[in-house]
């Protein structure tokens, strides 16, 4: 069932990559053109069968029914702004950016048919080199519509992603980032934080533990350097928060009080149990 004539994908990275990849083997689009800050990004891109065209310019959107922004965050702002006078009236942009108040409420500004939307697909692994078929299916992708967002356009956007297999959960643009701080930022933080604070010389000797819980320290720097600033009040509440649990472990250690180590971590137990 073809949603769209002619899909223009803007950053063929790991995500971007994925999801022409998708969208040409679910058949939901007519042919998709790929646009990458490196050109050689693009062309492994086609070569993987992800992308029909490499375009060289932004000119590409012209004649685009759909574009998707699959960069970093700052880079999302910066090409809708260029884009905004190159498309069609009638052009659906979307985007797949980790922070979601930022982009919507700026874009917005500049192009009618921009829906945020944010999958919950991605990881650690970066680049076109890792892409891979079927990561949207049994996945949740959160779209953030607005007041102002056409319902037609929404639902033409919602199916896009149901027929990708994803489950659609709606939220404003502002719950998606205080909710997205404590789930997907926050770890991120911590990892960054924990993989930081053992010492090289450590690292030959350390378990899967360590592995396991730093697996999302290798993401891309860039990329979540941005994620963070553009989220940085939200994250701020939660390293608050985390502090404040790591304090009252550390008490806890201080005063040898096991009854209290076993309350924090019985508790923690049940809690990870509920994520499955």
């Amino acid at each position: 069932m073809k949603l769209f004539n002619k899909a223009v994908i803007i950053g063929t990275g790991l995500i971007g990559a994925s999801l022409g990849l998708d969208l040409k083997k679910r058949h939901l689009v007519s042919q998709i053109t790929g646009l990458s800050r490196h050109q050689s990004n693009a062309r492994l891109a086609k070569k993987s069968g992800a992308i029909d065209y490499v375009a060289s310019s932004l000119d590409a959107v012209n004649d685009a029914d759909l574009v998707i922004l699959a960069t970093p965050v700052n880079s999302i702002l910066e090409i809708a702004f260029k884009i905004a006078g190159k498309i069609k009236k009638e052009c659906i942009v979307i985007d797949v950016g980790s922070t979601k108040q930022q982009i919507v409420s700026k874009i917005n500004r500049v192009i009618p048919n921009f829906v945020g939307c944010h999958p919950l697909s991605g990881s650690e692994k970066r680049g076109v080199a890792n892409l891979a078929a079927g990561i949207f299916n049994n996945s949740i992708c959160i779209i953030t519509p607005t007041v102002k967002t056409d319902k037609k356009v929404l639902s033409k956007v919602s199916l896009l992603w149901r027929k990708l297999g994803s489950k659609i959960i709606i939220l404003s643009p502002e719950k998606h980032d205080r909710i997205l701080a404590f789930t997907s930022h926050l770890p991120h933080a911590v990892a960054f934080s924990l993989i930081g604070s053992v010492p090289d010389k450590f690292l030959s000797l350390s378990s899967g533990g360590l592995k396991d819980t730093t697996r999302i320290s290798a993401s891309d720097a860039n990329l979540w350097s941005e994620v963070f600033l553009s989220n940085r009040r939200n994250i701020l509440t939660c390293l608050l928060a985390f502090q404040t649990r790591l304090s009252v472990l550390k008490l806890a250690l201080e005063r040898k009080n096991k009854k209290l180590l076993m309350k924090i971590l019985s508790a923690a137990n049940k809690k990870r149990e509920k994520l499955g």
